[in-house]
């Protein structure tokens, strides 16, 4: 009997030992954190990957072993839906991506959301806005705002009269920056676009049709004193046709983001590039670690839950001579 006893108790004692086992293995499960961001297509999304990488290098160093990261680049929508499924068979518990294309992967998202991630999607929001996710994104309509009012008071104060606009796409954000570039340019009468209106071509954020574009507006406008493009890729084949033209004419070109190209120029008084203002790729940065403060606790995961996506608006800036050490990193891509 007292045999059987010591049996017993040392069954129950075993067993004791694997569930505080199993209990302290659940308990010491390392959340995991997925990144999905494009390859690099052109310097914006190349500075994407650099400051998706950046983050997690930093977080690795001050969390050791406490989380899980995995960054995966999409050279298309089809990849980046195919990686946000293999990070959901990696079991993340926090999303954070940058869509290669908003309507192919919301579905996706919007399937990893149901399954109990955490999604911070960054720029560009989903075409499903029936769940609770951030939308971390930079201000579209202040971009253009800030372009526009420093080329205005540069083009008035400096006796220039005539530009041309390009934009980057046909989609909303850029009629965003748009409406806000015209809306400040036409406070100044004096003050004419080439192009007629409130008229301009899309340079598709690449810098070839950027070169492309300066060359048939070199061709068609004898007298041009000043270009806006939107985006510091453009602004460097804009640069590039204006250069092989010889023109003299041209006084300033205005691109946007905040290049590592952009903010040299800026530092080193080229005659062309006075300023930029940002949108800038460190957006991915700033949402990781958003999504860091969510699993620390510092900040609400109530999001989740939501009826609607909560906006994360970050601020654009005009970066000129007086700033330009407050944004520089001589280590990035872009």
């Amino acid at each position: 009997m007292k045999k059987a006893l010591v049996i017993v108790l040392s069954l129950v004692f075993a067993m004791g030992i694997v569930f505080a086992a199993g209990a302290a293995e659940k308990q010491a499960a390392v959340p995991k954190i997925g990144i999905a961001v494009p390859s690099p297509d052109h310097g914006w999304t190349g500075g994407i990957g650099w400051w998706a990488d950046k983050a997690v290098d930093e977080l690795q160093k001050q969390y050791p072993g406490k989380y899980e990261f995995r960054v995966l680049h999409a050279d298309g929508y089809a990849k980046q839906i195919s990686d946000v499924e293999d990070l959901m068979v990696w079991g993340m518990d926090y999303l954070v991506i940058l869509p290669h294309e908003s309507a192919p992967l919301t579905p996706v998202v919007k399937e990893a959301h149901a399954a109990g991630v955490k999604c911070i999607v960054v720029d560009r929001g989903l075409t499903d806005t029936s769940f609770g996710y951030v939308n971390l994104a930079g201000n579209n309509s202040e971009m253009g705002k800030v372009s526009g009012i420093f080329m205005r008071d540069y083009m008035k104060a400096n006796g220039l009269t005539r530009y041309v606009a390009m934009g980057g796409m046909p989609v909303v954000i850029d009629g965003e920056r748009m409406t806000a570039f015209f809306d400040e340019m036409t406070k100044e009468p004096t003050l004419v676009n080439l192009a007629g209106g409130r008229n301009y071509d899309f340079a598709d954020w690449s810098t070839q049709k950027g070169l492309e574009l300066m060359e048939t507006y070199i061709q068609k406008y004898p007298t041009i004193h000043a270009v806006y493009c939107q985006d510091d890729d453009v602004m460097t084949g804009v640069l590039q046709a204006i250069k092989e033209s010889g023109r003299k004419d041209i006084k300033l070109v205005f691109g946007g983001a905040g290049s590592k190209a952009a903010y040299e120029m800026i530092m080193n008084d080229d005659p062309l590039v006075k300023a930029t203002a940002t949108y800038h790729p460190s957006m991915v940065y700033d949402a990781i670690m958003y999504c860091l403060d969510v699993a620390e606790g510092r900040k609400s995961d109530a999001f989740h839950t939501a009826k609607e996506p909560v906006a994360v608006v970050l601020p654009s800036v005009l970066v000129d001579k007086s700033n330009v050490m407050d944004h520089y990193d001589a280590g990035s891509v872009f």
